[in-house]
């Protein structure tokens, strides 16, 4: 049986490794960027890339093709300080016209643990929790959710991750040297190899039509993360951590995708890898 053929919207830091990790595995796979020397760069390496834009509206050239593939995978970040979060609603309507118009027949939409809500509860959030416009921690990225699901009449499977940590992106770098850092939370991270893996595990599982957290199984202190980072790749830790208080936990759960076969290679943000 032949491979499915996957478009990726947002060849960035998560799209690019996947793509790259989907060729390897056999798959016909096409994704976008903004710009035409992007597009020509990752062309010439050997990842098939179109240039196209939502600024709300579509804009690129022969962009077409990126709704010829079975699979796409949205993975647009809904830039709310800088454009507003009716910006991003307006680019998912656009974005919706051209698949509807396609031949996609089933979506990954990439959104993130943020809609969750913010408040500090003693049991895990899941993927079974109701969230409502009330309650989400990021509105935006909810509602987007929910349109998908409300107007795609094809097999959607919306992924929430935590916080996208690895390589150059270290948790202890933004808050070397500072004062009164929170540290006694507990972290909702994953790694950068374990995120594409988990993007791939699911289109060759076909787990379709879910919710799916992605987030590492082991859920550290803040303090200890950014303390390990310090020791570890020689940056100055945090100069003071805030008061901790009692019941401030506010953890998200990773065991759906576990119990569905996935596998973590870095199952403790403590021991993520990173290079500066």
């Amino acid at each position: 049986m032949s491979k499915k053929s996957i478009s990726i919207i947002g060849l960035g830091w998560i799209g690019l490794p996947l793509a790259k990790e989907l060729i390897d595995s056999g798959y016909s796979v096409i994704g976008s960027t903004t710009t035409s020397q992007k597009t020509k760069e990752l062309n010439e390496k050997g990842v098939p890339a179109i240039q196209f834009s939502l600024i709300p509206y579509p804009s690129g050239l022969d962009f077409q093709k990126l709704f010829q593939s079975q699979i796409l995978v949205i993975n647009v970040p809904p830039r709310t300080k800088s454009q507003g979060g009716e910006h991003f609603m307006e680019q998912m309507k656009f974005l919706l016209g051209l698949v509807e118009n396609s031949k996609v027949e089933k979506i990954i939409f990439v959104s993130s643990s943020g809609v969750y809500p913010n408040d500090f509860k003693e049991a895990e959030y899941t993927e079974g929790d109701l969230i409502t416009n009330e309650t989400t921690g990021n509105s935006w990225l909810w509602k987007a959710e929910n349109f998908w699901k409300e107007k795609f009449d094809g097999d959607l499977t919306i992924v929430r991750f935590g916080g996208l940590l690895g390589d150059e992106r270290v948790p202890g770098k933004y808050f070397s040297d500072k004062e009164n850092v929170t540290g006694h939370t507990p972290v909702n991270y994953i790694h950068r190899q374990d995120s594409t893996r988990l993007l791939q595990f699911i289109i060759e599982k076909d787990l379709w039509n879910q919710t799916i957290n992605g987030i590492a199984p082991i859920h550290p202190l803040r303090k200890d993360v950014y303390e390990k980072n310090a020791t570890d790749l020689g940056i100055d830790p945090p100069k003071s951590f805030a008061s901790s208080k009692e019941g401030e936990n506010r953890v998200i759960s990773g065991n759906k995708i576990i119990e569905l076969g996935f596998e973590f290679i870095f199952s403790n943000p403590l021991d993520f890898p990173y290079s500066l």
